[in-house]
């Protein structure tokens, strides 16, 4: 099943800003989750969630990243973006919270620079959802487990989670739920379309799945599907490329 362009055009959330009303009950409407209660809580001390790390820049956004070298994170490149300040946000006021639970955590790293995919206007982020990727590098590495990516073989088994709008406190997944199509950008660029569970605040989480038995970064959530469940990831040849430009 190929989706149409209308279709991915509708596959988008919004920039996943700080969110500071009282947290929703779980499955309420929201981007990305619709009525579904399919997420639960998951262990950030534990693989591969032990890889996952909040990325934040405190007042301006909030948003998942992963863990692909001691000093390198990859996430949305919207997420590296203020609205509220009508630009990219500085690297140092950037933060990387390792095995963030309630408060506490195992590590934290301020970003020294970022690069985002080539082609990325984040004030023409629905057309060009496609590049809606970044990669942070650290000032000081982070001691936590790195993922490797992996290839997108079309309709497969993943899992996504993240720090999310009505539970940024605690990371909480989908871990059934699956890749169904490939979609395109405004440009042409592909997305994965997927029927995970994943809302505001879980942009730049990982699509995970699993090759013999080892988790896999399959691509990088950047977008919900308005008031029902599923969304678009951004594939990890994008990250491959922009990896080996960096």
């Amino acid at each position: 099943m190929v989706l149409t362009l209308a279709l991915a055009a509708l596959l988008l959330a919004g920039p996943a800003g700080a969110q500071r009303q009282e947290a929703p009950p779980l499955g309420t409407n929201l981007p990305g989750v619709g009525d579904s209660s399919r997420r639960g809580a998951v262990d950030a001390g534990q693989a591969p969630w032990s890889s996952l790390v909040r990325v934040q820049a405190p007042g301006l956004t909030r948003c998942t990243g992963v863990l692909l070298a001691p000093d390198r994170v990859a996430t949305a490149a919207h997420c590296l973006y203020s609205l509220r300040l009508g630009r990219f946000i500085p690297p140092g006021a950037v933060h990387v919270l390792l095995g963030y639970g309630h408060g506490a955590y195992a590590g934290h790293a301020v970003a020294v620079s970022y690069a985002t995919a080539e082609g990325f206007d984040p004030r023409r982020a629905e057309a060009t959802r496609g590049a809606d990727v970044a990669v942070i590098t650290l000032a000081t590495a982070l001691r936590g487990p790195v993922l490797a990516l992996g290839e997108e073989v079309g309709p497969m088994p993943v899992a996504i989670g993240g720090y999310q709008q009505d539970r940024a406190e605690a990371l909480f997944a989908d871990l059934d739920c699956r890749v169904v199509a490939l979609v395109w950008d405004a440009a042409g660029r592909p997305l994965l379309a997927h029927d995970c569970a994943a809302t505001r605040g879980s942009s730049g989480a990982p699509m995970l799945h699993q090759v013999d038995g080892t988790w896999r970064v399959a691509g990088i959530q950047v977008g919900a599907r308005p008031a029902a469940i599923g969304g678009v990831a951004v594939p990890a040849s994008a990250l491959r490329r922009l990896l080996a430009a960096d």
